[in-house]
């Protein structure tokens, strides 16, 4: 019977291979995709950047056709001025000029204010090109080194799972039975246990005296009466109870 529990074992070993190589596997989309995201979100930030100083100059454009449309008027006014003979259009032309003239300034005030703000939105648009720069860089880098990840992982697996199966037939089939059933039931990891000190290796609980007795027989495949995996008892294992 021990030779089936080291049968079992082996395919243990190889199954537990298979999933690590699996949740390997199931890591690289994500990954991929998280470092697309940064990419995106890096280039994204860099478009934002860029928006925004086009919005500065257009408005800055606005306010300097709003000062010529101004001058424009004060021009009028001044050609009116020079025309008029009345006293009191002269001096309503005079404070529609001054008006004017004000505006003018208001305005050369949010031009002023609009420069420095299209300053640092340029600095804001170097700092982005730079970042979006090394989001892509990164992103190739890391895109390149996870396809190749995922080849030779895939590769692994291929094999892993060929072999497996080769190992698979090698165990009785009543066996192989209560195994599978147990790795499915336990989501993966060890169904075939040692036992030390009395306990089940897999949920560490204590074993009756007759469990015991019988795992160290090997006789018959052993369960454990609390967690129901595969028991097996070795020389090299202390079967002594620690209280």
């Amino acid at each position: 019977m021990f030779e089936t529990i080291e049968k079992l074992l082996i395919l243990q070993d190889r199954d537990k291979q298979i999933h690590r190589v699996k949740s390997e596997l199931e890591h690289i989309e994500p990954e991929r995709q998280s470092l697309k995201t940064k990419a995106t979100g890096a280039q994204s930030g860099l478009d934002a950047a860029k928006l925004k100083v086009k919005e500065l100059e257009s408005k800055r454009k606005d306010l300097d056709l709003e000062v010529q449309a101004k001058k424009t008027l004060i021009e009028k006014y001044a050609n009116q001025q020079l025309q008029t003979r009345k006293n009191e259009e002269y001096r309503a032309l005079a404070h529609e000029i001054e008006g004017c003239k004000q505006a003018i300034v208001k305005i050369e005030d949010q031009e002023i204010e609009l420069m420095e703000q299209g300053e640092t939105a340029q600095k804001g648009v170097v700092r982005a090109t730079q970042l979006a720069a090394e989001a892509k860089k990164l992103m190739d880098d890391q895109l390149g080194q996870l396809a190749s990840r995922e080849e030779n992982l895939k590769k692994e697996l291929a094999q892993l799972s060929t072999n497996r199966e080769e190992l698979a037939a090698a165990v009785d089939e009543t066996a192989r039975s209560r195994y599978e059933r147990l790795m499915k039931s336990k989501g993966g990891g060890n169904v075939v246990v040692g036992v030390q000190h009395g306990v089940c290796g897999g949920c560490h609980m204590k074993l009756p005296a007759q469990i015991l007795v019988t795992c160290q027989a090997q006789n018959e495949l052993v369960g454990c009466i609390n967690c129901g995996r595969i028991l097996y008892y070795s020389r090299d294992m202390d079967l002594a109870v620690v209280d």
